[in-house]
C-alpha cells in the first residue's frame, strides 16, 4: 500500500503543489510565534529569498561567512519561508540552530511553481554549494537520485519520504525524512471544537486531499466523536457535499476541500457557506486558502477559527478581539533543528520516520495568552494527550486502517 500511495501522491503533485498549513506542540513545547522568531534570528543568517536561478549568486557569499560552520539551504514551496506557516516553521528550526552555531549560514531558495520537476531541479541546481539542504513538502520526494549522487551532502525532507523513479518509497543514507501524525493534532482540534461550540455545529476545511490533510480531517472527526461519547454531547461535523474530497488513491473522504492551497477566494466561499449552516468553530488546514476562511470568520459574529501546523493566534487579531480558539500543531522547527544538530555532531543517520506525540512532535497550543480555551477544556485535552502519547487513543488516519466511523478507544 505504501508504494501505491507514494506513486499516487507524486502523480497528484504534478498537477498541484503542496503548501501545508502551519508547528508547535503541547504546553511544554509550544513555540514562539513564527514571524517573531524569524525577525529576531534573521540578522544572524543569510535570509534573502531567491529562486533557483539566483542561487549561484548568493552561495559564494555564504561560503565565505561559514568556513567553519554548515552551509544550509532551505528549498520551499511557492509561499516562501515567510509564509507564517509551514515553510516558516521549518525555517525557524534552521534559525534556532544558527543561534547556537553562529558560523553556520542559511540561504532560502523559493521554488515558485510548485511543480514536481521544477522542485527537483531547484535542488539539483544548488546541490554542489551546500552541506545540508532542507526540502519542505511532498513535491521533493523525487530528490533520491540527486542525494545518491552527492553522498557528502545531507538532506532533510519534511512531510514526505524519498521515492524511486517508480514512486516507491526508499531509504537513503544521506536523507533524513520526516512525516508527522497529523491525525493526533487534528484530534485535539476536534476536541477543542466539540468542547467549546455553542451551536453544536463545527467543521474542518482542508486544501487538497493529500494524506497529511486527510489525516487532519480524520483526526478532527475523531476528536469530535470522542467528546460526544465521553461528554454526552451531540456535536455535528458539517460537510458541504459540493466540496467533498477524494484522496490520492481515488477514495472518497468527504470533508470540505478547497482543491488548492492558494485559493483564498474559494476558502472564503466555503467559510461563509459553513457559517450560514450554523457552524461556529472551523478548523482550517488549507495553507493560504485558509486565509479566506479566516476572513469569513472575522466578518462573522461569534465564530472561532482553529489554526494549523503553527501557533496562529496572532493571525486571529480582529479589532479588540481575537478569533483564534487554539492551534493544532506539528513541531517541525524542533525536529529540523534536531536533524541539523545531528549533522553538526556527526550522529546524522538517514531514514524515514513518522513523528508523534511521544517525541513532542504533535499537539496543540495551550500556552497562556495564546489560546481561548476554558481551563476545563485544557484539562480534558491534556488528559487525552497522555492517552495519545501512551498509545491508548489512536485516531483514524488516511492509511492506518482506521476510519472515523471505526474509531474507538
Amino acid at each position: 500500500m505504501k508504494n501505491k500511495v507514494m506513486a499516487a501522491i507524486l502523480a497528484a503533485a504534478m498537477v498541484c503543489s503542496l503548501t501545508a498549513c502551519g508547528g508547535g506542540s503541547n504546553e511544554t513545547a509550544a513555540p514562539e510565534p513564527a514571524a517573531e522568531s524569524t525577525e529576531e534570528a534573521a540578522p544572524e543568517a543569510d535570509t534573502t529569498e531567491t529562486d533557483a536561478a539566483e542561487t549561484e549568486e548568493t552561495a559564494p557569499a555564504a561560503e565565505s561567512e561559514a568556513a567553519a560552520g554548515l552551509k544550509i539551504a532551505i528549498v520551499s514551496s511557492p509561499s516562501g519561508v515567510d509564509d507564517g506557516s509551514f515553510n516558516q516553521d521549518n525555517y525557524n528550526g534552521i534559525l534556532s540552530f544558527i543561534e547556537n552555531h553562529p558560523d553556520s549560514t542559511v540561504t532560502p531558495v523559493q521554488e515558485t511553481t510548485g511543480d514536481v520537476a521544477a522542485a527537483v531541479q531547484a535542488v539539483a541546481d544548488i546541490v554542489a554549494d551546500y552541506d545540508v539542504i532542507v526540502c519542505c513538502g511532498f513535491q521533493f520526494a523525487g530528490i533520491t537520485t540527486i542525494a545518491q549522487e552527492n553522498p557528502d551532502v545531507k538532506f532533510v525532507l519534511v512531510d514526505t519520504f524519498p521515492s524511486d523513479a517508480d514512486g516507491n518509497e526508499v531509504e537513503v543514507d544521506n536523507i533524513y525524512a520526516m512525516q508527522f501524525a497529523e491525525q493526533e493534532s487534528g484530534f485535539f482540534a476536534g476536541m477543542a471544537a466539540a468542547l467549546e461550540t455553542k451551536a453544536n455545529k463545527v467543521s474542518v476545511v482542508n486544501g487538497i486531499a493529500y494524506p497529511s490533510n486527510v489525516n487532519y480531517q480524520y483526526g478532527f472527526e475523531c476528536g469530535v466523536k470522542y467528546i460526544n461519547e465521553t461528554e454526552g454531547k451531540s456535536v455535528e461535523v458539517v460537510e458541504l457535499p459540493s466540496y467533498a474530497g477524494t484522496d490520492v488513491t481515488g477514495a472518497a473522504v468527504g470533508g470540505n476541500y478547497v482543491g488548492s492551497f492558494a485559493d483564498e477566494a474559494t476558502g472564503k466561499v466555503i467559510g461563509n457557506a459553513l457559517i450560514a449552516e450554523g457552524v461556529d468553530i472551523i478548523f482550517v488546514a488549507a495553507g493560504a486558502s485558509g486565509n479566506g476562511v479566516l476572513t469569513a470568520v472575522k466578518e462573522a459574529d461569534g465564530v472561532y477559527f482553529i489554526g494549523c501546523d503553527v501557533d496562529q493566534y496572532d493571525d486571529g487579531a480582529n479589532g479588540d478581539k481575537n478569533v483564534v480558539l487554539t492551534s493544532a500543531v506539528k513541531v517541525m522547527h524542533l525536529n529540523v533543528e534536531r536533524a541539523l544538530e545531528a549533522v553538526a555532531d556527526g550522529s546524522f543517520k538517514g531514514g524515514n520516520v513518522v513523528l508523534q506525540a511521544d517525541t513532542d512532535s504533535t499537539g496543540y497550543i495551550n500556552a497562556d495568552g495564546r489560546h481561548q480555551l476554558s481551563a476545563e477544556s485544557v484539562t480534558k485535552m491534556d488528559a487525552a494527550y497522555e492517552g495519545i502519547k501512551g498509545g491508548t487513543i489512536v485516531p483514524a488516519a488516511n492509511f492506518n486502517g482506521i476510519t472515523p466511523d471505526d474509531f474507538a478507544w
